[in-house]
């Protein structure tokens, strides 16, 4: 039965994507359910699943080529277990016959359906559902496999086998059966006769090159990659971002000290009670949202011609996803505690890396922190995301020589960086605002006493 693949809906606006990865190419077994194409937008990349357990049969948008949402990108042919009802008393189907069609999905459930078709298209191969997502891992067509279940039926071990037969490296030619080397002079004499060179049986090992050889010149390749929607928009926001606010940067230095001997003494307890380890993030989350209670311009937004001033804080958190940077939001991070607060990072990072980010999670931010320091950055100048007028940056810990009471003191500090739009935040606010987060990591028990 052939099944339309079409592309879905990836978002409210979205109206054009680009085809990602083939994850299916024509002729490849598929399960229920089973990732087949990745599908590009500007915001985010979904996976289109397999409606049904089958065969991918043709591939009409290449990798890397634009479509429309709804537009049938491709085809495939359900050949999942299947029982063909109404032979003849011969073992012949007749003109058109009945097929029953047993799909057992991933949830556990089985879907039966009946469908008329005819006997040329009754499935010739039928394949036991587990077999089907082996063979489709492996690549491998089930019709060129005899199967040696009931009936015929490919099972799971056919499918292994398969599996393991097509990974088996081909024989060596000196390895050939001995039909193979059997002397040619009688299809050649001629040349059978001819003597063989002489070979030199000197020792290879040290030999200084041939005299007169020139080095083999260097190879200067390139590689031409389209550029994604995502890798597009990032590109546009930042362009816009530089032309229509007017960007300032300040900074200051924290130490880290107290987080760092805190986080230590409560990491263990933390995690056996969570499920998730205690790190750094949320800590400097609960101060922004008190630095923003303080100078409340930074979690504002210009509507020109007004300001729009917020009671809540959705604070956008920087991870590294499988296409690029993506921004996930925290929403209403002022009501969250350390524990919820470390729980959704922990999701995000995880589903950012497989791209299984919904684009409502990547929406409607009021303000962004930027942790560069994972990555090993000192210092940089985050760029904020518009139309957001403020973005934190925090980079890496490293030890060094401070004056404390007069003493040289190593300690472990941190820069900070604020990118703010100075159309409405003062520098006298920005300095505050940084000043705000630097007194309550140096002194985290504010966070409790908010103070």
């Amino acid at each position: 039965m052939r099944i339309e693949l079409k592309v879905p809906e990836v978002g409210e606006s979205i109206t054009e994507v680009q085809i990602g990865t083939w994850k299916k190419q024509e002729g490849n077994a598929v399960a229920i359910d089973e990732s087949i194409v990745e599908i590009e937008s500007d915001k985010a990349t979904v996976e289109l699943p397999a409606p049904v357990g089958g065969t991918v049969t043709k591939i009409l948008k290449a990798a890397g080529e634009k479509a429309m949402v709804g537009e049938v990108i491709g085809y495939m042919e359900s050949v999942a277990a299947a029982v063909v009802s109404g032979s003849s008393a011969g073992g012949q189907l007749p003109p058109a016959s009945e097929a029953v069609v047993d799909v057992r999905r991933k949830d556990g459930r089985v879907d039966i359906g009946s469908v008329q078709m005819p006997a040329a298209a009754a499935p010739q191969v039928r394949v036991m559902p587990a077999a089907v997502r082996v063979l489709g891992e492996a690549g491998i067509s089930p019709a060129a496999l005899t199967g040696t279940g009931a009936g015929g039926r490919v099972t799971k071990s056919d499918a292994l086998q398969a599996t393991a037969a097509a990974a088996r490296p081909a024989p060596a030619a000196s390895q050939a059966p001995a039909a193979s080397q059997a002397p040619v002079a009688s299809l050649a004499p001629a040349v059978s006769q001819a003597p063989a060179p002489a070979v030199s049986q000197a020792p290879t090992a040290g030999l200084a090159p041939t005299a007169g050889l020139a080095p083999a010149a260097p190879q200067r390749c390139e590689r031409y990659s389209l550029i994604s929607p995502i890798r597009r928009r990032i590109a546009e926001r930042l362009v816009a971002a530089q032309q229509q606010a007017a960007l300032l940067t300040t900074f200051n230095e924290v130490d880290m000290s107290a987080v760092m001997s805190l986080r230590q003494k409560f990491k263990d307890v933390f995690l056996e009670r969570y499920g998730v380890k205690l790190g750094f993030m949320s800590f400097f989350v609960r101060a922004t949202v008190e630095a923003i209670r303080t100078v409340p311009q930074v979690n504002a937004e210009l509507r020109d011609p007004h300001i729009v001033y917020r009671d809540y804080c959705d604070i956008g958190i920087a991870v590294g996803g499988g296409k690029g940077l993506v921004v996930p939001v925290l929403r209403n991070a002022e009501t969250l505690s350390f524990a919820q607060i470390e729980l959704g990072i922990n999701d995000f990072a995880r589903r950012a890396a497989d791209n299984k980010l919904r684009l409502d999670e990547l929406q409607g931010g009021t303000f962004t922190i930027s942790n560069g320091g994972v990555y090993g950055s000192m210092m940089s100048t985050p760029i904020i995301n518009p139309p957001q007028s403020g973005i934190l940056g925090l980079h890496a810990i490293t030890d060094r020589p401070m004056a404390v009471n007069g003493q040289v003191v190593i300690k472990p500090m941190m820069y900070l960086a604020l990118t703010y739009d100075h159309r409405l935040v003062d520098g006298r606010e920005a300095v505050t605002f940084l000043k705000r987060i630097k007194d309550t990591i140096e002194e985290p028990s504010r966070l409790m006493l908010e103070v």
